[in-house]
């Protein structure tokens, strides 16, 4: 493959082929049909693990060998599904050649059998009973259904059909005409003469859209299924979906939230930019895409196309030129003119590639064989009848650009979607089917919006900036006013009337003149968008802040319920990291290094113990127990050929590829060899690897040697690593995440984070992260939460203070134990404080947590180990509030201040012995 496999995907792989290798066992020993149910969520790669399935059963791997004759069957229920999936092939499969590929076409295909060694691409479409392919004529010897019946019947050992997604797109009875063709292969159809297809390959995100299938079959059941948890983990998926739709329907606002879906796109493209040229990274342009709706044979569409591009440039200041706005209207596939601006066809498949394309006007045909991952705001016309189909796209657009999470921006892991004829209950009904159409758990939240009273903002650590503003009222009511003395002032009034703020632009020539000395628009901003400066001038140093907190590195802990790698392949990984981003250039040569001697020890030792020449015989004659399997899962052992090393080179260097794999894939074998290779003996040194890579013992101390090192230079280079770019951190975390259920990277803040505030929270100017027009963050606290923020605001020492979130990136996690297994939890608040006369910044840690919740123990345990691994904590408190005379009072207990407690807290399994730590313990001062 010319691409890298996650992980998870990688691991998937893996089971398919035995789950295949398996499944023609079974067919092949009893005759029972064999269905594999693999099931995904979005965003997880279906299409790129199925080629890196292809590509092995016909090339082979060091557990299986190749199967050059085999015959695939590719169905789904769109020709352009299809094409979308050959070009995934034809484009990262680089084994396989482009003439191996086949698209079934009704014309020109007339075959008695399929041919060994093809992918075939086959859809619904092309065998309906008015198709072709399903009739004889004078052209056509063989219908479709008699090519893959004698396939069948002749070629069974070697047949692969794979159902892709079964009818994804498709409603009514579309679908259910989808279904029933697509049963036939899994049922067997006696009026086709087509019996069940041996072994089948299922590829859907959700397992009830198979079963439907797989109704009144017989066919033994496997299953490979990716956790939504696993693709979560991964960064291919934006974090949110934010659905932004207005509360009051009384008017209509289609134009108002055209020009809110504008702004937030003209946002992206500036936040984009601006990351890009930062991290020096490949430009992203993302790709506003608008939904119209259906037409007549009278007009295209109903919606007014022309008004809206008319709108869409005045608004975001720019005038497009041809190939920037596109249609993929499906029924017109010409060029439209729109107010003297051709707009031509392209097909949704080919919208990602194409980097002219900045605006995208469709109605329904993006909802199958999409995906755009630059597409990250939408603004549809539709109504509420159309919630299906516009949760079918949305689980399109949740794909990210880079294929990774963006630390820095947290405004860069969410898309927007904007719905200006839908209310609460019809956008939870396009929840709903987005939930049920992507397989039930969606690996991302997804987040209703309020147009009228917009509750997910975008905070900001920079106290000075420059912002861009619309030139008239946007979705969230910004307005700009000029004082006497000429600066601009923002205010968010609850309703703003538009002429009102028409009149406002128009103000005096002096005025205009005094502010545009600070707001002249630059080359990369529109020239109908208005620059401010902001300054909040509260003296709090933010990025000054952020900047220290980061150069902390504090461990933050993820928790998963599986684990990605063996500790093997994860230091090689590391170790590689840690030689390309400089940080240190010899921890491969030296791990390397250290692996050759464990192999040379273990040579020695079964020499001395007389036992290595009884051990290569086995190597030579092929008899050691290693994974090695013919195509259909049966272990190859052969022994009558295999006598002599002059008829068993072939398995020698299958052997030594295997032993490879166990080693980690980095070429040990060849660093044995260089090292220690017997000029008279050439193939001493690849013995000596196979027997080390066999002995189970070997492999599980080199495990956890690997283990050992991992944690040892991962505790070493953490903080090293918060200097690197977003991308080199991004692929450090992904490195520790992969390796352990409980793992720990650096924790580190970007510049503006994304949440969803409450309609009832309160202000706060003192926030780490602030709405960067007003200088506040609206936050909701409970009762306990306020007691404790404003008592830390009147310490002489404090400087601000930090909600941390309860998951996401930008949340620092502490591993403790709970009940049976571990899970993480979130210190409620992160203080900075700052001593008079100093110049360094303390970090605090509080949780204000009530002693009746049964996490208490293990809490308070993780919080005092946490501030005992890390010195650089000020305070790391648990606390209570106690009634008094006097009123409530905060009762803290500090484990960074004291070693005593910390050992005590160690010994302690029952509320009631933390109650006592309280008692002997905690403090009433801050």
């Amino acid at each position: 493959m010319l691409v890298e496999l996650f992980n998870f995907q990688q691991k998937a792989m893996q089971q398919l082929r035995q789950q295949c290798a398996a499944a023609h066992n079974e067919y092949n020993t009893a005759r029972l049909n064999q269905v594999i149910a693999f099931t995904a969520p979005t965003g997880s790669g279906k299409t790129i693990i199925m080629a890196a399935l292809i590509e092995e059963i016909l090339f082979g791997s060091e557990s299986f060998v190749e199967q050059p004759d085999a015959i695939f069957v590719w169905l789904s229920d769109s020709p352009e599904l299809n094409r979308q999936s050959r070009d995934k092939i034809d484009t990262k499969a680089n084994k396989v050649r482009p003439n191996q590929c086949v698209t079934i076409s009704d014309d020109s295909f007339d075959r008695e059998m399929l041919e060994e060694g093809h992918i075939y691409f086959l859809n619904t479409q092309k065998l309906t009973r008015s198709s072709n392919l399903t009739h004889h004529s004078d052209s056509r010897q063989y219908t479709i259904w008699e090519t893959l019946s004698n396939t069948i019947h002749e070629k069974a050992d070697r047949l692969y059909f794979i159902i892709d997604e079964a009818h994804r797109g498709m409603r009514g009875r579309e679908a259910g005409k989808a279904t029933s063709i697509m049963q036939k292969f899994i049922l067997g159809s006696p009026d086709d003469g087509l019996p069940p297809v041996p072994v089948v390959i299922g590829m859907s995100a959700t397992i009830q859209r198979f079963t439907q299938l797989l109704s009144n079959s017989s066919a033994t059941s496997r299953r490979v299924q990716i956790l939504p948890d696993e693709v979560r983990a991964s960064g291919l998926l934006k974090d949110r979906i934010v659905i932004t739709y207005p509360t009051d329907t009384s008017e209509q606002k289609d134009i108002a939230v055209l020009q809110a879906a504008t702004d937030e796109w003209l946002s992206k493209c500036q936040h984009w930019e601006a990351y890009c040229k930062e991290q020096h990274d490949v430009m992203v342009k993302p790709v506003f895409v608008v939904q119209v709706l259906n037409g007549s044979e009278d007009q295209i569409t109903a919606t007014d196309l022309k008004e809206c591009l008319q709108k869409i440039e005045e608004r975001a200041g720019i005038k497009f030129e041809r190939g920037e706005v596109i249609h993929s209207f499906g029924d017109k596939r010409g060029v439209l003119n729109l107010n003297g601006l051709d707009v031509p066809y392209e097909e949704p498949s080919r919208i990602s590639d194409n980097k002219q394309v900045r605006v995208v006007f469709f109605k329904e045909t993006l909802s199958t064989g999409w995906d755009c991952p630059r597409a990250e705001t939408m603004m549809s016309f539709r109504h509420y009848s159309d919630a299906t189909a516009i949760a079918q796209l949305l689980g399109r657009m949740v794909r990210t650009p880079r294929q990774k999470h963006i630390l820095v921006d947290d405004m860069l892991n969410e898309v927007r979607l904007f719905l200006p004829h839908f209310d609460h209950n019809t956008v939870s009904q396009i929840v709903d089917e987005l939930q049920n159409s992507e397989g039930g758990e969606l690996p991302t939240d997804v987040i209703e919006d309020d147009f009228n009273n917009p509750l997910v903002r975008n905070y900001t650590s920079r106290n000075k900036g420059r912002q861009s503003v619309s030139s008239t009222v946007n979705y969230n009511q910004v307005v700009i006013n000029f004082t006497d003395d000429n600066n601009p002032i923002v205010t968010t009034p609850a309703e703003v009337n538009l002429q009102t703020t028409k009149r406002q632009e128009q103000t005096s020539s002096q005025q205009q003149s005094a502010v545009s000395q600070q707001v002249q628009p630059t080359t990369s901003i529109p020239t109908s968008v208005r620059v401010i400066e902001f300054d909040f001038n509260d003296g709090i140093d933010r990025e000054g802040i952020i900047k220290f907190i980061n150069e902390q590195a504090l461990p933050t802990y993820n928790v998963r319920t599986f684990r990605q790698n063996s500790y093997v392949k994860s230091l090689f990984k590391l170790c590689s990291f840690l030689q390309n981003s400089g940080i240190d250039t010899t921890a491969r040569k030296k791990t390397v290094d250290d692996i050759v001697e464990k192999i040379h020890k273990y040579i020695l030792d079964l020499k001395s113990a007389h036992k290595y020449a009884e051990a290569k015989e086995k190597v030579m004659n092929f008899e050691m127990l290693s994974d090695v399997y013919d195509a259909f899962g049966t272990r190859i052992k052969d022994e009558s050929v295999r006598k002599l090393f002059s008829e068993a080179d072939v398995d020698l260097d299958r052997q030594v590829r295997f032993a490879e794999k166990q080693l980690g894939d980095e070429g040990i074998s060849v660093a044995y060899g260089q090292k220690y290779d017997d000029v008279n003996n050439q193939i001493q040194y690849m013995v000596d690897v196979i027997l080390y890579a066999n002995d189970e013992t070997c492999l599980s101390e080199l495990e956890q040697f690997c283990k050992d090192r991992f944690y040892n230079f991962n505790d070493k280079y953490r903080r090293a690593t918060t200097k690197l770019n977003d991308t080199m951190q991004t692929r450090y975390r992904d490195i520790v995440r992969d390796s352990a259920e409980v793992s720990n990277v650096p924790f580190s803040l970007g510049e503006n984070i994304s949440f969803r505030t409450a309609d009832d929270g309160e202000e706060y100017t003192d926030h780490l992260f602030v709405d960067e027009r007003t200088g506040k963050a609206k936050i909701k606290l409970n009762r306990w939460e306020k007691l404790v923020i404003a008592e830390e605001q009147k310490n002489d020492e404090f400087r601000c203070w930090y909600r941390n979130p309860t998951k996401g990136s930008n949340a620092l996690a502490i591993a403790y134990d709970y009940k049976h297994g571990k899970r993480n939890f979130y210190p409620d608040f992160i203080i900075v404080r700052r001593e008079a006369g100093s110049t360094e910044y303390i970090i605090d840690l509080l949780e204000p947590h009530a002693p009746t919740m049964d996490d208490n123990v293990g809490k308070a345990k993780a919080l005092s180990a946490y501030a005992a691994n890390n010195s650089n904590i000020g305070r790391a408190q648990l606390i209570r509030v106690e009634n008094s005379a006097v009123g409530e009072r905060l009762l803290r207990l500090d484990f960074a201040t004291s070693s005593e407690l910390r050992d005590k807290v160690a010994r302690i399994t029952l509320p009631e012995e933390l109650d006592e730590l309280f008692r002997q313990y905690a403090k009433y001062n801050i």
